[in-house]
């Protein structure tokens, strides 16, 4: 078993990372590998929420018949947050969403996107989409984005 401990020393201005292992007699060889997986990471930082920026559908797009709104979501840590849709208020799926991978910036922070894709019939019916960045089941961050705040509807 390997303990992790992380130090902040305030007055010496530095962080310090310690471990110990505890190794147990064992009759035979067991491969970590098994016992944590391939997809184990260890995240060092802390919680940071994203910034959430929501871009209207373009005017060309709408008058081909598809209003495509895009929630970027940049800076946050760790990358286990996810984005999700609401329009006029409501969760139900009837329109189509898509995802981008999560992507790790230079900086040690991630970033991602999620597309929401309506007719625009549709759009120019809504009064409002939010889009909602959540970690674990509570919503920590959301963007509105009201039609009649956009030019070219």
């Amino acid at each position: 078993i390997i303990l992790l401990s992380l130090f902040v020393s305030e007055s010496e201005s530095r962080v310090s990372l310690q471990s110990e292992v505890f190794v147990r007699r064992l009759s035979e060889f067991v491969s970590l590998w098994y016992t944590f997986g391939g997809g184990t990471r260890l995240n060092v930082g802390s919680d940071t929420r994203p910034i959430l920026t929501v871009l209207p559908p373009s005017s060309e797009e709408l008058q081909q018949g598809t209003a495509t709104i895009t929630c970027l979501a940049n800076k946050g840590f760790p990358s286990d947050w996810s984005l999700s849709w609401k329009v006029d208020g409501s969760g139900s799926i009837s329109w189509e969403e898509s995802r981008s991978p999560v992507v790790l910036q230079n900086d040690g922070l991630y970033s991602w996107s999620s597309t929401l894709r309506l007719p625009a019939d549709r759009w120019m019916k809504v009064g409002s989409v939010t889009c909602e960045a959540t970690q674990g089941c509570q919503t920590l961050v959301s963007e509105p984005l009201r039609r009649v705040q956009c030019s070219q509807s």
